[in-house]
């Protein structure tokens, strides 16, 4: 071999290397924010570009990732999956008022959570994020003229122009006839100097500006505020003071790599490191901080307020209660505390602890009053706030307020009736609805799992009760904490639906009757709600064995009709594995009760089941609503080995890990590591486990115990030992 060659082959190999060959990968480049960009039935994920937990959250607005037609770029998503403000599409054409309403056609999409790049007809788009402000950079290679439209995404909106290169623009968002609505406002600056600006006749909802003849690179940088449109300019010069795109770029990749390398993997399959790093950083997207650099604007006594301390907004605590805040209270415990405290500042402004606080104020929707929930949780697990002014919120939720669905108000009679005897009434097929606050064509009552999720969350306030030395609270909301039991049926086995008069409601059937019952989901999830007292539970149905036969039925019984019947009924019921449904929330602990009653092999084999068939690395990796890093969290969990079954607590219960090597890097400089030897698709039983060299018999850890750091070691094989944890 010659010298030449040689060389050649060296050099080959090093830019292979630098390349990432077999070098290790960023941790940006397996997060990939299209996956689960084809829904299955509801609601796709979004290409959704943005800073951890941060204001700014930039969508390209499309139907799903297989359709090449991008209807504007929205500059700003204030809150998650329902508000998209400031429509933004620069062209290339030969004419320009074609393209008042064309979309953008797309191809050769590079999406990255701090990065995104498409080819448009003769444009190369490109865009990166701060804080609160945003960049885009334009590389014009087709022929023709190049015209930047602005357009509004909702009804009340427009925009102006200042000079020849500032374009600032308005947007009112939410609902204007309640008071969950607020205004956007924008201020953006190109570059260059731009020509032609105008509107369509007298419409100022949208804008178009054409860039210099021959300008073949236009950047545009923009500021978001909820305050007014001098904050808009504050925001992006002090985040973006130049037009350096690459700065930006570089800055936002590093914001990630830190983010997403506070859980470290090794081994494993590249689709499960995508898959894994794409839910981590799905779990990112909300809350979301809108203090704007010392004020900020709140919806809930529109008021602008100084304060240093962040103000996070957009949370559906139904969704994320259940696993996305307990892995922030692992992971970023500081800024746990700061979300509470935001939220208790939004009881003290309205009189209203939330139920889902979107950025334009409360919104009623779905059920249950899971802000006690998280906040017990959190506190149980070390972290300090204003308990009593949260037990306060809580306690009115609970005693005073409307538990029904998709409402909020004042107690109504069904209320008084659950204070009074202990279980929501329901109806009988075909019985008119006699409550004008309840939804009688869709939503209806919900009435088993109303009863359910208040069991729970007044378990948790009782908790706070005695912590706080409340003792008649605690005897109060123990009690009521046993209400489930008022609608469990002994004689079938099962949650099931009971009238005004207490009796049981028939004809019924627990695989279909939907919504009049049940929220989302049908009685064999809701037979398994009761997080809070497993036992008890248990006890019911007979026993662990007969609680075990029931959790195998579950995972093995058809919908006993046409896939198209029962979706008509159930339409979020996605992700069947039998009659469990992956693709829902109030599913997700379930695989792990088998723990609980001392089968906790087959937690190990569901775990791998079910990732490994819904959450795939392709646009079809997304078994049902994502909601903004409630479902990501089940996946972040369960990937690295353990899944916190009752949010309340401090208990963990252990699954079966998806790599040889899981580091969770924790804030105080410790770290919790996961070693799965011998692990392979094949070999995901336990067969032996120990905790910091000592033998851990029983299949749960705690809280206590992750955050002190250590190494849990778990011997993986091919088939259950059932005498690994006695």
């Amino acid at each position: 071999m010659t010298f030449r060659y040689s060389s050649l082959i060296l050099g080959l190999c090093l830019t292979l290397f630098a390349c990432g060959g077999d070098t290790k990968k960023s941790l940006t480049d397996y997060a990939d924010p299209t996956i689960g960009g084809v829904s299955v039935l509801l609601e796709t994920t979004r290409q959704t570009i943005h800073l951890p937990n941060e204001m700014l959250r930039f969508v390209p607005l499309r139907s799903s990732m297989l359709d090449d037609w991008i209807d504007d770029f929205a500059l700003q998503m204030p809150n998650h999956r329902r508000h998209w403000v400031f429509g933004f599409m620069p062209f290339c054409t030969l004419t320009p008022e074609s393209v008042w309403s064309a979309p953008g056609v797309c191809d050769n999409e590079e999406t990255h959570p701090h990065y995104y790049h498409a080819q448009l007809d003769g444009v190369t788009f490109e865009f990166t994020p701060a804080k609160k402000s945003g960049i885009i950079r334009m590389t014009f290679d087709g022929e023709g003229q190049h015209p930047m439209r602005f357009r509004s995404r909702t009804p009340i909106g427009f925009y102006d122009h200042e000079g020849n290169r500032v374009v600032t623009g308005t947007a009112a968002f939410g609902r204007p006839e309640t008071k969950e609505n607020m205004t956007a406002y924008l201020y953006a600056e190109f570059d260059c100097d731009m020509h032609d600006i105008h509107y369509p006749g007298e419409d100022t909802k949208h804008l178009m500006l054409t860039a210099e003849d021959g300008k073949k690179v236009v950047t545009m940088r923009y500021g978001i505020s909820y305050i007014d449109k001098e904050q808009a300019k504050d925001n992006m010069l002090r985040e973006i003071p130049t037009f350096d795109f690459d700065r930006v770029k570089d800055e936002a990749k590093n914001t990630w790599e830190k983010r997403l390398g506070q859980i470290e993997v090794s081994g494993g399959t590249e689709a499960h490191k995508r898959t894994f790093y794409t839910a981590l950083y799905r779990c990112s997207e909300r809350m979301v901080d809108i203090n704007e650099y010392g004020r900020f604007f709140s919806a809930w006594d529109r008021k602008v307020h100084e304060a240093k301390e962040p103000f996070y907004v957009d949370n559906w605590l139904w969704d994320t209660h259940i696993a996305l805040e307990p892995l922030h209270i692992i992971l970023n415990p500081d800024m746990e505390v700061q979300k509470i405290n935001s939220l208790i500042e939004m009881y003290k402004e309205s009189g209203i602890m939330p139920r889902f606080a979107l950025t334009s104020g409360e919104w009623a929707a779905m059920t249950g009053n899971f802000a006690a929930v998280w906040m017990l949780d959190a506190w149980a697990k070390g972290l300090r706030f204003d308990l009593e002014t949260a037990y306060e919120g809580f306690r009115k939720n609970s005693l005073e307020r409307s538990m029904l669905p998709w409402h909020t108000g004042p107690a109504t009679p069904l209320d008084t009736f659950y204070n009074a005897h202990g279980y929501y009434p329901a109806l009988h097929p075909g019985e008119p609805e006699t409550i004008p606050e309840v939804d009688p064509n869709w939503e209806r009552r919900q009435s088993v799992s109303i009863t359910t999720v208040n069991s729970y969350s007044d378990w948790c306030i009782a908790q706070m009760a005695k912590i706080l030395g409340k003792a008649d609270d605690e005897a109060l909301f123990t009690e009521r904490s046993k209400f489930y039991r008022n609608v469990f049926r002994t004689d079938r086995g099962m949650m099931w639906p009971k009238d005004d008069k207490g009796e049981w409601i028939e004809p019924f059937n627990p695989l279909h009757d939907g919504r009049a019952y049940f929220t989302e989901n049908n009685a064999y999830i809701f037979n398994w709600d009761v997080k809070h007292d497993l036992e008890g539970l248990f006890s019911l149905m007979g026993g662990h064995e007969k609680a075990e036969a029931k959790l195998d039925e579950l995972f093995h019984m058809g919908v006993g009709t046409a896939k198209f019947r029962f979706y008509n009924v159930l339409p979020d019921a996605t992700g069947l594995m039998g009659m469990f449904q992956m693709g829902n929330e109030p599913s997700f602990h379930i695989p792990y009760i088998y723990n609980y009653v001392g089968a906790p092999w087959k937690t190990q084999k569901y775990i791998h089941s079910l990732i490994d068939t819904y959450f795939i690395d392709s646009y079809l990796g997304m078994p049902g609503d994502e909601d903004g890093g409630g479902m990501s969290a089940f996946v972040v969990f369960s990937m690295m080995g353990f899944f916190p079954v009752t949010p309340g607590t401090t208990t963990y219960a252990i699954g079966s890990p998806f790599f040889e090597k899981t580091t969770i890097h924790l804030p105080d400089g410790k770290a919790f590591t996961i070693k799965a030897k011998d692990l392979s698709a094949e070999n995901k039983f336990i067969q032996s486990a120990k905790l910091n060299g000592k033998p851990l018999t029983e299949p749960f850890l705690t809280h206590e115990q992750l955050t002190a750091g250590g190494t849990l070691e778990l011997k993986m094989g091919n088939k259950p030992n059932k005498e690994t944890f006695k």
